[in-house]
């Protein structure tokens, strides 16, 4: 009776929690997605089983999270049997009737509880014995929530790491003492049976006695756990598999969503409260892990910016917490700049994904600060004074630089005529310049070479010339999402009246922009690099794959962000470049997805970059 008056408690207070957690994350905009559910629950599933996402990077470390893991899992099963056992006489002699079955479950119960616990015990190290637990420490310019920076994350995965030590090692302990009960070693608890002496002279009285200790150890823990739990980092093993469940499905990892500038009912556009993000966003505060892998990549933080992706994420959760019950209830949210990230943090972002991507819980750090800036540009006209004259140059020229120059002077002094697609209506290929090879004298050679290519491999491609306008993609990631919907809209409709079957482009920002945002203006296209094209041909033995006999220096190649970690074009520039070097491709120590950003994205090629220790475009090196 007195088990089952404290198990109402708990219930009561862990749902009221719940519900509250629940209730947050419905008050963020847009939805929870659930289209093609069988599909997006396998994805979450197989994500949850194979821990792909985690075992990314940290292997050592994400290994025993593995075994955590599965043993999380595995005792849902063993806690609702252990339950019965207490309620129900003979409970366990009755599961013997189900002979090998029951065998197996008792040997994965043992061999997952020791994962646990041994698991468990490394993460204490490593956090809190070893100089190198740097997921709990931040830089001293990171804008942090002040029970953050008196200890609270520490403080929660004390908490988190006594339950499981408690639970699973009471229960643990348990099966060593039913052994012992026995008299002889159970195969099938090989653990138990090992640690089963500890109870060697212990009374049959009292080994009854222990086996109900440990009992009400294992159960009763839950019990003062779980009102807990919503609290707790110990909630992403519910809200990290929702999270991958109900995200919506993007075209690839750093698209960003359209505003809808034609609804007049909109009063606020992009994120200033914590109300303000999408409800798969504010998830992310409850899903986050606090592992700081996301920090570890992040170059503004790496380089000592103001900027860390981890403390956004656990500056959220701790705001959220404070008056969680009132803001479920509907009180007003907090602001999330200067609240969860200071206006230089906001700034320093170079939206290179990496914490996208190197997150194993999914979080989206990146799209919450895009979304800040949105803000900050369209509601509240904030933003760094050098980003004036990009965005003009855009409104004005169709071209960050603001050069009134032609577009089409890159082709100037060729051998050979560069078509445009009125001068070449039958092309195959229609190449996309871009502002860079249109304007920038180092990108110009990138087109005029890739034109020679095109040309000496008979390739029908055409150029838009004075018809091509920026992409917009600065104006997107710098927040001013209407200056980037015009340049879109007006870029669709060129490319729809010329109907290119395929688009090659040069630089990594028109391809992504081209080929995963623009179909959200109704251009829906066949996007290349030019590195994909130019293997293609020399697989289709259009030019040669011969390599330059004078070329015998050392040659490396720099993955940039929105190349190979958001468009996942990886292999080609190294089959390109292995054709034509006879010398081995030396890979840099950051590479293919893991490359290290060149610091120009998110339109910090327009600004002056953040004040930190050092320089990104140096650290890549």
């Amino acid at each position: 009776m007195l088990f089952i008056l404290l198990a109402l408690f708990a219930v009561g207070a862990t749902y009221s929690g719940l519900l509250d957690v629940w209730k947050i994350v419905n008050r963020g905009q847009g939805a929870l997605y659930l289209d093609r559910l069988p599909a997006r629950v396998w994805r979450a599933l197989r994500i949850y089983v194979t821990q792909s996402t985690t075992l990314k990077t940290r292997r050592v470390t994400s290994l025993f999270h593995l075994g955590v893991a599965w043993g999380f899992t595995f005792y849902f099963l063993v806690n609702a049997l252990d339950l019965l056992a207490g309620f129900i006489p003979d409970f366990h002699a009755w599961l013997e009737n189900f002979g090998i079955v029951y065998a197996l479950y008792r040997l994965a119960g043992d061999v997952l509880s020791i994962a646990v616990l041994v698991g468990v015990a490394y993460f204490i190290v490593r956090r809190f014995a070893l100089p190198s637990g740097r997921e709990l420490t931040f830089h001293d310019n990171i804008l942090l929530h002040p029970d953050v920076r008196a200890g609270g994350v520490r403080q929660d995965s004390i908490i988190v790491a006594a339950f499981i030590l408690l639970h699973v090692g009471a229960r643990f302990l348990g099966e060593a003492v039913a052994v012992q009960q026995t008299g002889s070693a159970d195969l099938w608890m090989p653990f138990a049976s090992l640690f089963s002496p500890l109870f060697n002279g212990v009374s049959a009285d009292g080994l009854e006695v222990w086996r109900h200790a440990f009992w009400w150890l294992a159960l009763g823990g839950i019990l003062i756990f779980t009102p807990y739990f919503a609290q707790s980092k110990h909630a992403h093993i519910f809200m990290a598999p929702l999270n991958f469940l109900t995200k919506p499905r993007r075209t690839s990892l750093g698209e960003m969503e359209k505003i809808d500038l034609e609804d007049e009912t909109v009063e606020q556009f992009g994120v200033k409260l914590m109300s303000d993000l999408p409800k798969t966003n504010l998830m992310d505060a409850y899903a986050c892990i606090q592992c700081n892998r996301c920090q570890d990549v992040c170059p503004a933080y790496v380089t000592g910016k103001e900027l860390s992706p981890a403390a956004l994420e656990v500056n959220k959760r701790y705001l959220l917490r404070e008056h969680q019950h009132s803001y479920a209830e509907g009180a007003p949210m907090p602001s999330l700049l200067k609240m969860a990230i200071s206006e230089s943090a906001l700034w320093a972002c170079t939206s290179c994904g990496a914490c996208v991507d190197i997150c194993p819980v999914g979080n989206e750090p990146m799209l919450d600060i895009l979304n800040i800036r949105r803000d900050q540009v369209l509601m509240e006209s904030e933003f760094p004074v050098q980003l004036q004259t990009a965005f003009k140059g855009m409104e004005r020229q169709g071209n960050p630089w603001g050069n009134p120059e032609s577009r089409f002077r890159w082709a100037t002094g060729l051998d050979f005529p560069v078509p445009t697609v009125e001068e070449q209506p039958n092309f195959e290929i229609l190449y996309w310049v871009g502002c860079a090879a249109s304007y920038d004298p180092r990108a110009q050679l990138t087109a005029r070479a890739l034109v020679k290519v095109l040309h000496q491999a008979g390739v029908r491609f055409a150029v838009l010339g004075e018809a091509e306008n920026c992409t917009g993609d600065s104006a997107r990631r710098a927040g001013n999402e209407v200056l980037y919907q015009e340049l879109a809209i007006g870029n669709v409709e060129t490319l729809n009246a010329a109907k290119p079957p395929r688009i090659v482009v040069t630089c990594p920002h028109c391809l992504h922009n081209l080929g995963s945002e623009y179909h959200q203006f109704g251009g829906n296209y066949e996007v290349v690099h030019h590195t994909e094209l130019i293997e293609e041909l020399i697989t289709a033995g259009k030019i040669p794959a011969t390599a330059h006999p004078n070329r015998q220096s050392n040659v490396t190649f720099h993955d940039p962000c929105y190349l190979g970690r958001h468009n996942d074009v990886i292999d080609a520039p190294r089959n390109v470049l292995a054709t034509v070097s006879s010398t081995p491709l030396i890979e840099m120590p950051r590479n293919k997805r893991n490359s290290f950003c060149c610091g120009a994205g998110g339109a910090q090629f327009w600004k002056e970059e953040e004040h930190g220790t050092k320089a990104v475009n140096i650290e890549r090196y």
